[in-house]
């Protein structure tokens, strides 16, 4: 099992060494080249889990500028961008490789208080939290609160290890279930259809060997 999990969060505007803009550098491209690197030596049964987040409801890709070349760079944006291409991403391999019997997964593991937001200052953090809950109000939904470290892994083994992969292959999960279509912008769970559309997760793969200059 390989579980791709390093990434960075709402990030001032930068690039990467390769020259790429940093959210969506590190959060699908390195995973991107790195796992197809190494995917020949995933033996049949094995599987590939994408750490991706409810974030990816901030933004579809944009395949015509990635890099925030044109448009005017946004955090949360970028991050949404990267955590859609994530799941896309899962999209693909996943229909790539199944009928050699590995198959791939995205999840959001929940929020939890870890490094991830040390970009994000106090200001920040509080409005973040805020409009949560102010769309918890609004829909229904529980409370948000903090999961511990080993309840955000919780998701990751079931998806990687204990739920049947047929049931998670080309899927995006959370709370240790596949995730229900929610098309609402207010509803936290859930998954944006543009996130799991099979031909949105071809045109990324395409675009992402041409940015990296490998064909995979």
């Amino acid at each position: 099992m390989v579980i791709a999990n390093a990434g960075v969060m709402a990030t001032p505007f930068g690039k990467t060494a390769d020259g790429f803009e940093t959210q969506f550098g590190t959060n699908h491209l390195g995973h991107f080249v790195f796992v197809n690197r190494i995917a020949s030596l995933i033996k049949p049964g094995g599987r590939l889990v994408n750490l991706s987040s409810s974030g990816h409801r901030f933004s579809d890709v944009d395949l015509d500028d990635p890099n925030f070349d044109r448009t005017p760079y946004a955090e949360f944006v970028a991050y949404g961008r990267s955590k859609t291409a994530n799941i896309l991403f899962a999209v693909e391999f996943d229909r790539r490789h199944k009928a050699q019997g590995v198959r791939a997964a995205a999840v959001h593991p929940g929020g939890i208080q870890t490094e991830l937001g040390r970009y994000m200052s106090q200001e920040v953090r509080d409005a973040l939290l805020a409009s949560v809950a102010a769309q918890s109000a609004a829909t229904g939904a529980p409370a948000f609160t903090w999961k511990t470290i080993p309840q955000g892994a919780a998701t990751s083994v079931w998806a990687g290890v204990v739920a049947p992969a047929d049931q998670v292959g080309g899927l995006y999960c959370e709370d240790c279930h596949v995730a229900e279509p929610a098309e609402n912008p207010e509803l936290r769970a859930g998954v944006r259809a543009y996130a799991l559309d099979p031909d949105r997760a071809k045109a990324l793969w395409a675009k992402s060997e041409e940015m990296v200059g490998e064909t995979f």
